[in-house]
């Protein structure tokens, strides 16, 4: 096999063959053709990409055998990337079948671009030797958000106990059972036993509000009209710090744990989850061209319930009330957004009465008891995304001052190695 011969689209060649020729051919005219020129030399014309070998016979009777490779044109793409990225720095190059590309361009989007356009020449393979230039550290945002939850509660009650001491020779007590009432003497006597002159004892377990004693009727009236108002506020300001397009989590609070009965070969075993309640915020910031800063964020408050706990083999598992909320939002930085409304409202009303008496017109309220509660809830979220202060190297930094020395200094005894 004789020399190999690169060439590149449109490009054209004249070989000199020291022997005179007597024949020609070529195995592919799609890729080259060969024309002689002379009985000593022969044009060769590059059409297309490819390979294919040329065949030269003397007219002693010898061959001699070229391989001739065509690629693409070099220049031409050096053209088309010139024109397709002003600006840019970029050197094509190829070995074999095989382009180079060499130079510094803008951005990583910029080398995407450039690869997929050689590529898309149909050249063959493309290796990316572009310098990018060293990205700016991504820059920080913090975000700050202020939780605040207002409850109120409303409590009122109200019920009677009537108390027999001995009135109509009857000693007892009226109730709904709803609230403590005295508790019954112990009596004991003879029967017929005489009750003239019997003196008997109750003790009251709830004082309650109201209690009025007539010994001379021997009636006695304890009296629970109670009406009481709460409120308590919860306020946190969590602050969670990251970068764009990272995802960043925040739980103030704890877990509980939850007992879970296992199936299969290990049926009945109980083993111990933790769940997390508390206060908690996530999010994933974006910046974005317009120097905003995109956010999807899942604040979260959640408190233990034990008004609607579950027991289960001997565990108490508390209930967890959960106020969430998720969104997409897009704020300059320092801007607020405020999530309101989130109310709970629930009234709890319980009437106990006894039978009977409670239906006679005006004396039956005397023989009835209420309770009603109402809770009122409001949950307020702000959210405000900043940029974070960052101190230099060599920069005071800010300390936290104390309003009392934590630990003062330790003083020896100086007579501690005497009294040794």
């Amino acid at each position: 096999m004789g020399d190999e011969i690169p060439l590149t689209v449109g490009k054209s060649i004249v070989l000199d063959i020291p022997d005179e020729i007597q024949r020609v051919a070529i195995t592919d005219d799609a890729v080259a053709d060969a024309i002689a020129i002379s009985t000593r030399e022969v044009l060769i014309n590059a059409k297309a990409e490819g390979m294919t070998t040329l065949v030269l016979w003397s007219r002693t009777g010898d061959r001699t055998f070229f391989t001739i490779t065509v690629g693409a044109n070099i220049r031409q793409l050096q053209d088309h990337l010139r024109q397709a990225f002003p600006g840019e720095n970029i050197r094509a190059h190829r070995t074999g079948s095989v382009v180079t590309l060499n130079g510094k361009v803008s951005g990583p989007d910029v080398e995407e671009r450039v690869v997929a356009m050689v590529q898309g020449m149909g050249v063959g393979g493309v290796v990316s030797n572009l310098e990018l230039p060293i990205p700016p550290a991504d820059r920080q945002i913090m975000l700050r958000v202020r939780f605040l939850e207002v409850q109120r509660g409303a409590l009122a009650q109200f019920g009677l106990n009537l108390i027999s001491t001995g009135a109509t020779n009857t000693i007892g007590s009226i109730n709904t059972q709803q609230f403590g009432s005295a508790r019954p003497p112990s009596i004991t006597g003879t029967i017929p036993a005489q009750l003239s002159g019997t003196s008997s004892a109750f003790t009251l377990t709830d004082a309650l509000n109201i209690f009025a004693v007539r010994p001379d009727l021997n009636l006695a009236a304890a009296i629970k009209a109670l009406q009481s108002t709460s409120m308590a506020e919860l306020l946190a300001e969590p602050n969670v710090i990251t970068t764009s397009g990272k995802q960043a989590d925040l739980l103030v609070g704890g877990e509980f744990p939850v007992p879970i009965v296992q199936g299969g070969a290990s049926s009945g075993a109980v083993t111990i989850q933790f769940r997390e309640f508390g206060i908690r915020i996530g999010f994933l910031p974006v910046f974005t061209p317009r120097g905003s800063i995109q956010m999807h964020v899942e604040p979260e408050v959640s408190a233990l319930d034990f008004s609607n706990a579950v027991s289960l083999s001997g565990f108490v598992i508390p209930a967890l009330s959960t106020r969430r909320v998720e969104t997409d939002v897009e704020l300059m930085p320092g801007q607020s957004f405020v999530v309101g409304g989130l109310l709970d409202n629930r009234t709890v009303e319980n009437l106990n009465r006894i039978p009977g008496l409670s239906n006679i017109p005006l004396l039956g309220e005397l023989f009835k008891s209420r309770s009603r509660t109402k809770n009122t809830s409001e949950l307020l979220v702000v959210v405000t995304p900043e940029f974070p202060e960052v101190y230099e190297a060599g920069e005071p930094q800010p300390e936290l001052s104390m309003p009392l020395e934590f630990l003062p200094p330790v003083e020896e005894d100086p007579t501690y190695e005497k009294k040794r």
